[in-house]
């Protein structure tokens, strides 16, 4: 059920997606023009991106640097082979599910399994790094576009807003707790070793954790601002962010098959937000797929380069 709910959930947005681009493609000024001019006349905002694109994954690798120390020890540089093997699996895995075995596999230690504990918790500092900031821009939208802000549905928002953002920071400092109740469950004994790690994590690491996540989310949004931009998306500053921080929250909320799945929530919320204020859907579009070109495709066949000689068994 778990499996049909997810292919329903991609076919909508696919279908929905095609529906978009074709209502869009009658108003659009997008052309093999517009891409010659992106390539051509913008080309030094195309070269911002790209060359943000070893910074972003770069600052993962020190995020999860940081939070595989609990369990062995790893220089920065085998830390980025080890996010890239994660990202390539993850590429064709549910939810990205392949990220763990990845990371997993590039340990050397015989308890590495007890590692998903820290992969989850980097995991869940870098949603909360885009659902705190994606919460505001939701509330930017509601009350510019559907409901003002001086009104009892418009006041009830806020307090959600709020509420879930406080529910879910609480939740991350709360793991040590969490983990001795679940261990006190008998027929949840023999699993919770391998989430234990997260309650080793004091306060003072999970913030670090939570800024480096916050330092790469914004990297990621300066690279969608910088291809939209190429693409000639002309907005206010705010705008950007706004529309750039709706669009990463709505693609990290829906459940995906895999990475290519990720394509059609990630260009149906970026085409709905940014047509909001006012721009070419389409161009849009081209600025997504080449976010998520520069940022998933090229960094998943690179980590092919290290999957391919990887052994299933190198514990020592």
């Amino acid at each position: 059920m778990v499996v049909l709910g997810k292919l329903l959930v991609l076919g909508l947005t696919l279908y929905y997606l095609r529906l978009s681009i074709l209502e869009a493609s009658e108003h659009s000024v997008f052309s093999w023009g517009t891409l010659r001019q992106v390539w051509f006349t913008n080309g030094a905002a195309l070269c911002v991106a790209a060359a943000l694109l070893p910074l972003n994954w770069g600052v993962e690798a020190a995020k999860w640097q940081f939070l595989s120390k609990k369990i062995e020890q790893f220089s920065f540089l085998e830390a980025y082979r080890s996010v890239l093997v994660g990202l390539t699996l993850g590429f064709v895995t549910p939810n990205r599910v392949g990220d763990y075995a990845g990371r997993i596999l590039t340990m050397h230690q015989r308890d590495r399994a007890d590692a998903i504990g820290a992969i989850l918790l980097g995991r869940l500092c870098q949603m909360f790094a885009t659902v705190l900031i994606g919460s505001g821009a939701l509330g930017y939208f509601v009350y510019q576009y559907y409901v003002p802000l001086a009104s009892p549905v418009g006041v009830s928002l806020l307090a959600a807003l709020f509420l879930l953002n406080g529910w879910a920071l609480a939740l991350l400092f709360s793991f040590k707790g969490a983990v001795g109740v679940l261990e006190k469950v008998k027929f949840l004994q023999k699993w919770v070793h391998y989430f234990a790690v997260i309650g080793e994590y004091r306060p003072a690491e999970i913030r670090k954790v939570l800024l480096i996540s916050v330092v790469r989310y914004l990297v990621f949004m300066a690279q969608f601002i910088a291809l939209l931009w190429a693409f000639g998306v002309q907005l206010r500053p705010e705008e950007y962010i706004w529309g750039v921080a709706g669009t990463f929250l709505m693609k990290s909320i829906v459940p995906s098959i895999n990475a290519l799945a990720d394509i059609g929530m990630r260009e149906l919320s970026a085409m709905h937000f940014f047509g909001l204020m006012g721009q070419d859907p389409l161009l849009v579009l081209g600025a997504s797929l080449s976010l998520w070109t520069l940022n998933i495709a090229l960094p998943s066949a690179l980590g092919l380069l290290f999957v391919l000689p990887l052994k299933l068994s190198n514990a020592r």
